[in-house]
């Protein structure tokens, strides 16, 4: 039998295919000319996110193949849209001049970008960071590192799989490298969430991982940097730098230092909370989250940093009030925050201009903006030197001037630099002798071409006459057909028209040569000179960074004085209490939603470990229940991180966990009933708690039957209130029931959200007030919803069947009940209830697997039964 032929492949083909196998899982941007073309499935996938025609190559013939591409100068067009569409991109450039070989070009590939590793203005968002991240697993604990390479963060951190969820959810990195063996363990803990690369299992090793940093900080140990004692976070960032090489990013000097998240330092929240109170992505479509109401920084490094400090509130009591009494110097300094309000509209993104420069991807205009920018921040500096606050006074010491820096950009480039260097007038004048010369030539060529023409004009006679270039011939006189008898016989024709013929003489050829050539040494003097500019700024490039810090802080601080007079926002009062006291708080969000003749209705709210530690807010839906219990979790955050608080007045001692379980959360799609989420969140929160915590719980127990949901907010609710923590605790219910806790437990209090009868309807009046409600009126709730008339009136009737059904129910109950009391013979004999019920207590308690906490607990259980008794 015959072997097949061979399909036939091309050259070209040959050399694509050889570089695809290299980067099978990314789109292969093959440079061909001026165009970078795609090809097979490639061409598809990009003819489809990018809009352009998908065509063939070698159409009909044994070689074809899909083909799509776009010119090579529109690549700032297409690429963001190739990475934001989630895929891999590998640029692959032509390595040589085609003018200088006669065999194929040959090619490489000069940049992999993926959507965790991108320079690109057009993928990034000014105000978030784009960080890349890297999972390592480990039998206890997992390793977690961030990397933000257009600003050259870069981060580190281990802990449970839980806090490490956390952390995820917090930096929302745009891509997560994991190691292959881990891949299902990674999508069991944190569901299909992000975009993840799978890297080989060698890549996670400690000694590589080691070897690798203490390489690219040149160091003999990472002690330095506080974080030797992070084994799996070490190993974590370790498999980031790898990446960063394998993606051809080799230029990583603005990556200067790695710093560690330290879990003790700030309020932990997890992401159920994370989500539930909006911080910074909205639940809803149109929603307005947290960050949006206040975030007034002006600068991109102010805006990223901001965000940081929402998803890390501080605990540490000196540090929140070192803020607070900064955000006070900026609202009683009117003339500082002035001056420092405009000269940050005049600073650039410091932290990316810098980074670019490290890894040569800057162009003359952004060094332009990046001088502007240094040079704005020496207003700023001079006046915090000069203010009679000391932390003012020490940020302004701490910011550089970095006049040598600024004076050498000055001197080296125009102010109206171009984007791209092969543009030319860049570099200015002064800076390079045989460059001013050579321009000057450039620039008087049209002076001499203008003498040269009227010179031939008068020799000849040809009043026609006319001097002009192209690419194919250069410089040429063209001659009208009517005027050709008159042409001198030094002249040489080359080429002949319909109407005319072109001709060149020894003078045009030797001016060709020298115009030329002074544009070619113009261009290659200009880049070199620009290249010596980045290498010399490169030095400066942590001083840049410090300043970009510092002024981040700044914009922040300035934020919260903005927000604060915006809003009539107070100073909390911090201590190291666990007490808890807001006057007048208001919801900083659903407020600035009113409509404009509509007040927000202020709430108080009073919590500590002693008298009143658990609070039963009651009342109907639509009441506020929520708004409260978010608001006072909100203006904790808001307090922690530095900021001013929307009350009259708050008393806040410092809280180290907030944890909320607010509003349905359904998770149908992962397998998982709205009960069965709602369980696993509060079943996270009763684990973690502590003394200093805030537990806020929205309608626990809806989820499953009435019976069932009473029972377990009551079994949750007496934990709360006997665990040795006596974390403070916000708890809404529509379960009137519990309300009768107030009787047996003396920490828990009832409180509810008023409402006015009128008639057929109800008004909320949004206020908390002390004691139970009655009832829910979801009826009336309802009604205000729209529902039909029809559904309104049989539904009170069946009500008013259900209440006279259960009226009936508690009558004989308390004849069963007296019957039984009658029937009792003493309080220590054996057939007792009581004895009873507390033998099947001790009978179905598990003493092997019981926790101490739970032990004492079950005995203050015993005890509270036979006080009740007695």
């Amino acid at each position: 039998m015959a072997k097949p032929t061979p399909k036939k492949v091309t050259p070209l083909m040959k050399q694509y295919n050889a570089i695809k196998t290299k980067y099978p899982d990314a789109m292969l941007l093959f440079r061909v000319g001026d165009f970078y073309e795609t090809f097979g499935e490639d061409a598809r996938k990009a003819a489809n996110v990018l809009g352009i025609t998908l065509t063939k190559r070698g159409a009909g013939s044994e070689t074809e193949t899909a083909l799509a591409g776009f010119p090579h100068h529109s690549l700032n067009t297409y690429l963001p849209k190739l990475v934001k569409a989630g895929m891999r991109v590998a640029i692959c450039d032509q390595l040589e001049d085609p003018k200088m070989t006669k065999n194929i070009v040959k090619r490489g590939v000069t940049e992999l970008i993926t959507p965790g590793v991108s320079f690109n203005d057009e993928v990034l968002q000014t105000k978030t960071n784009n960080f890349l991240a890297a999972v390592h697993f480990d039998k206890n604990q997992l390793g977690i590192s961030f990397l933000d390479i257009s600003t050259g963060e870069y981060l580190v951190a281990q802990g449970t799989a839980e806090y490490i969820d956390k952390l995820l959810q917090n930096f929302n990195p745009s891509e997560v490298l994991v190691q292959k063996q881990n891949k299902q363990e990674f999508l069991t803990l944190f569901e299909n969430r992000y975009y993840t690369f799978y890297l080989e299992d060698w890549v996670f090793q400690k000694e590589y991982a080691n070897e690798i940093l203490q390489n690219h900080f040149e160091v003999n140990t990472l002690k330095g940097f506080g974080v030797e004692d992070l084994k799996n976070g070490i190993i974590a960032a370790g498999a980031v730098l790898y990446y960063l090489s394998e993606t051809q990013h080799n230029h990583l000097k603005h990556i200067q230092a790695i710093s560690r998240i330290s879990e003790d330092n700030y309020v932990w929240m997890d992401r159920f909370t994370v989500r539930n109170l909006e911080l910074y992505n909205p639940n809803s479509i149109n929603a307005i989250t947290l960050l949006d109401v206040i975030d007034k920084t002006i600068s991109p490094m102010g805006g990223r940093l901001l965000k940081r400090w929402l998803a890390l509130p501080l605990k540490n009591i000196k540090d929140i009030k070192k803020r607070h009494e900064l955000v006070k110097f900026f609202i009683d300094s009117d003339e500082f925050s002035k001056t420092v309000t405009y000269q940050l509209k005049q600073i650039s993104d410091l932290e990316r201009l810098i980074s670019k420069v490290a890894t040569a991807k800057s162009s003359p205009r952004e060094i332009v903006l990046l001088k502007d920018s240094l040079k704005a921040i020496l207003p700023i500096k001079s006046a915090a030197e000069k203010s009679k606050n000391s932390t003012v006074k020490e940020l302004g010491n701490q910011l550089h001037h970095a006049t040598d820096l600024i004076e050498k950009i000055t001197e080296t480039l125009f102010e109206n630099a171009p984007v791209n260097i092969n543009k030319g007038n860049a570099i200015a004048t002064g800076v390079h002798g045989e460059l001013d010369e050579l321009r000057a030539i450039s620039t008087s060529g049209k002076d001499y071409l203008d003498a040269m023409l009227a010179r031939e004009t008068e020799i000849t006679g040809i009043t026609s006459l006319k001097i002009s270039f192209n690419n194919v011939f250069g410089y040429f006189i063209e001659v009208r057909n009517a005027h050709k008898d008159k042409v001198p016989e030094t002249w040489i024709r080359k080429q002949t028209l319909v109407n005319a013929e072109r001709y060149i003489t020894e003078e045009l050829k030797e001016y060709e040569t020298k115009i030329l050539g002074a544009e070619d040494k113009i261009q290659k003097l200009e880049q070199e000179i620009f290249s010596k500019l980045l290498q010399y700024i490169i030095q400066f490039v942590q001083i840049v960074q410090e300043n970009a810090q510092i002024i981040a802080k700044i914009d922040c601080l300035l934020s919260f004085s903005v927000l604060a007079i915006d809003n009539n926002y107070v100073r909390p009062s911090m201590d190291e209490s666990t007490d808890l006291e807001i006057k007048n708080g208001r919801h900083p969000v659903i407020e600035k939603q009113l409509p404009i003749d509509q007040t927000y209705v202020a709430n108080d709210v009073v919590l500590n470990r002693k008298q009143q530690q658990i609070i039963m807010i009651t009342g109907p839906n639509m009441s506020g229940k929520s708004a409260i219990l978010r608001q006072t979790a909100l203006i904790v955050l808001l307090a922690q991180m530095g900021s001013y608080v929307p009350a009259q007045n708050a008393k806040i001692g410092i809280v180290d966990k907030i944890f909320t379980r607010v509003g349905a959360s359904d998770n149908i799609s992962m397998g998982e009933s709205t009960f069965m989420v709602e369980m696993n969140e509060t079943a996270s929160i009763l684990n973690n708690l502590s003394e200093r915590s805030l537990v806020l719980l929205d309608e626990i127990g809806r989820g499953t039957s009435t019976y069932d949901g009473i029972s377990i907010a009551w079994a949750i609710t007496e934990f709360l209130h006997e665990h040795p923590s006596k974390a403070k605790t916000l708890f809404a219910t529509h379960y009137h029931e519990l309300n009768e806790m107030t009787t047996t437990f003396e920490r828990i209090k009832n409180f509810n959200v008023s409402v006015k009868e009128l008639k057929d309807t109800i008004i909320f009046l949004r206020k908390l007030v002390s004691g139970g409600s009655n009832h829910s009126f979801g009826i009336h709730v309802a009604k205000l919803a729209g529902m039909p008339n029809m559904v309104i009136h049989r539904a009170n009737k069946i009500l008013m069947q259900l209440e006279k059904n259960n009226k009936n129910a508690e009558v004989k109950n308390v004849l069963k009940q007296k019957q039984h009391e009658e029937m009792q013979l003493s309080f220590f004999q054996m057939d007792d209830p009581l004895l009873e019920n507390i033998r099947e207590e001790i009978l179905a308690t598990n003493i092997d697997t019981l926790t101490p906490i739970e032990a004492l607990m079950k005995l203050n259980e015993i005890k509270r039964m036979l006080l009740n008794k007695q």
